[in-house]
């Protein structure tokens, strides 16, 4: 009978295996300017890098999205930048990060982590972002169907009792400031000073079909809630990756190019636009 820690232990190993092949498809020698996310996922992103000859990684810079990233960069001791330093018109050549759940047209959530906003400028600093996951994150019904605790928002602390107002009018089913419990009494700080908001929404559509009110019953598409969430007063940063991807759109892309998911049998799976999940 499996136990809790062969559960775990499979776990880590999907995660493992998607960053490995992730990694090794996605990860060009002549690169030089690489994104490193944040998350569980992504230490077995690192270790993927720290596995290649030196020859090829010494050539290249890497920028963290997070202070859980930049100490994976330099304990496997890669060249460490931040991405205020990368030169004027240059992109990253790839960013590498997890997810909290993706659905069906590669949106997806993230920031459970609280490392959002530096995650989003990373990602949308590269020509492509790749997402590396487990088999849990995979969403067949809309964001929100598997990730139950709602979309993370960073808000300015004194703004935070008007989003939580303007949150309910839009139909949310819950929404509370994240709190900093069990390492830290209050609320949850980001690496910014800011505080993270959690709302729980109804699944998201990934598209809206003919004649659908955005809205409508407290239903949004994702496009939809986030044009709405990020023009709240107050907010900084909304855990929604949305809109296009590096293969749409020459520069500011949030969306993964892929997402690889290390899957419960060993197996790992890719998902793109062009194929789904295969």
């Amino acid at each position: 009978m499996a136990t809790a820690n062969d559960a775990a232990a499979l776990i880590e190993e999907s995660k493992r295996l998607a960053a490995f092949q992730a990694v090794a498809d996605h990860l060009s020698p002549s690169y030089r300017h690489i994104g490193i996310g944040s998350g569980s996922t992504v230490v077995h992103v690192v270790a993927a890098i720290s596995s290649l000859s030196p020859s090829i990684t010494s050539a290249m810079t890497f920028y963290p999205t997070g202070a859980q990233s930049e100490a994976l960069i330099e304990d496997a001791g890669l060249r460490l930048a931040y991405i205020n330093k990368l030169p004027p018109g240059v992109q990253l050549d790839v960013c590498f990060d997890g997810a909290d759940e993706v659905d069906s047209a590669l949106n997806l959530i993230k920031g459970g982590g609280a490392c959002l906003w530096q995650e989003k400028i990373v990602a949308s600093a590269a020509k492509k972002f790749v997402c590396v996951a487990d088999f849990r994150k995979i969403s067949e019904g809309g964001l929100g169907t598997e990730w139950k605790k709602g979309v993370p928002i960073e808000v300015l602390p004194m703004a935070a009792p008007r989003v939580l107002d303007e949150l309910k009018r839009l139909g949310a089913q819950g929404a509370k400031i994240r709190s900093g419990l069990p390492g830290k009494a209050g609320a949850c700080v980001t690496d910014n000073g800011l505080w993270i908001v959690d709302a729980v929404f109804k699944p998201l559509l990934a598209k809206a079909e003919e004649g659908y009110e955005d809205g409508k019953d407290g239903v949004w598409t994702v496009d939809g809630l986030a044009d709405k969430l990020i023009k709240i007063p107050g907010v900084a940063e909304i855990g929604l990756f949305y809109g296009k991807s590096g293969l749409e759109v020459e520069s500011g892309a949030q969306k993964p190019v892929a997402a690889y998911f290390g899957m419960a049998d060993g197996s790992v799976k890719v998902q793109t636009l062009e194929k789904g999940l295969v």
